[in-house]
């Protein structure tokens, strides 16, 4: 079968956040799908295999970590409708049936791709203690992101703080299903971004993500409410980095980005 590496949230290649994509005729047993993404070693492994038609959905979508599934990812869901639309194996808007529901991804005329997600549903918590220790920074604000992604959201006080974060992966492990999103106001909005943001997950086998499309479903919300804007550009600030626009609509949160084929290949197993 043929297996796809992608960079996501990019338009040129080793940039972005790389998501392994295979398109099956079923989903294999568990087993064999985690030791998949666990050779891959991407951030995600995405799964894929097309429904019958008539049906809520196009394809069935599973993403795998190099050490467990999850219930949702933006880059490696992008990294598939790209791969779908590239190859020719659907056209237009494709729905995906995942565990967080359906998921549409709608290819624009400019090349770009657009997801839509639900938004996260964002409480407000107190700082748990240490939790400023363990990331390097103090925290402004912290906030729960809900089921879907399991993060906690923590704003510190500038997109310098952002960039100078290194955290001890291991603490962070403590304070959260996921891990921590960190956030700051963009320094210069005429940069072409409002806000900046990193990810660490170290629950699912990841010390930093380059680009979270799920972690901007809380980044959307958090932002525009501070901003009074439903349309922004988020840039994630790991050393591939990547932006990734959003569109706050209610309980949906719109992610738009670009994709770039890097590898492709035979999965002789």
């Amino acid at each position: 079968m043929r297996i796809r590496i992608v960079d996501a949230f990019t338009d040129r290649p080793f940039a972005g956040n790389p998501a392994g994509v295979l398109l099956l005729d079923a989903f294999p047993d568990d087993d064999w799908l985690q030791q998949v993404a666990l050779e891959v070693n991407h951030a995600e492994t995405a799964f894929a295999h097309r429904l019958p038609e008539d049906g809520d959905a196009d394809w069935a979508l599973r993403w795998f970590t190099p050490a467990t599934e999850v219930a949702m990812c933006g880059h490696a869901t992008l990294a598939t409708a790209h791969v779908l639309h590239t190859t020719g194996a659907h056209e237009g808007p494709v729905r995906f049936a995942t565990r967080s529901g359906v998921l549409i991804a709608t290819p624009g005329a400019d090349g770009s791709i657009t997801l839509d997600f639900p938004t996260a549903p964002l409480t407000p918590v107190e700082a748990p203690e240490g939790v400023a220790e363990a990331l390097g920074a103090e925290p402004r604000a912290v906030l729960d992101t809900g089921p879907n992604t399991g993060d906690l959201l923590v704003e510190v006080a500038d997109e310098r703080t952002v960039r100078g974060l290194t955290p001890d992966h291991k603490a962070l492990a403590a304070y959260s299903e996921r891990g921590i999103i960190a956030t700051a106001r963009a320094d210069d909005p005429a940069a072409g971004y409002d806000y900046v943001s990193r990810c660490f997950f170290p629950n699912v086998g990841i010390d930093e993500d380059p680009v979270t499309g799920s972690a901007h479903t809380a980044l959307a919300p958090f932002w525009s409410e501070r901003l009074g804007r439903p349309d922004l550009t988020g840039l994630q600030a790991s050393p591939r980095s990547g932006r990734v626009r959003t569109g706050l609509r209610g309980e949906r949160t719109l992610l738009s980005g670009r994709a770039v084929t890097v590898i492709e290949g035979d999965l002789l197993v």
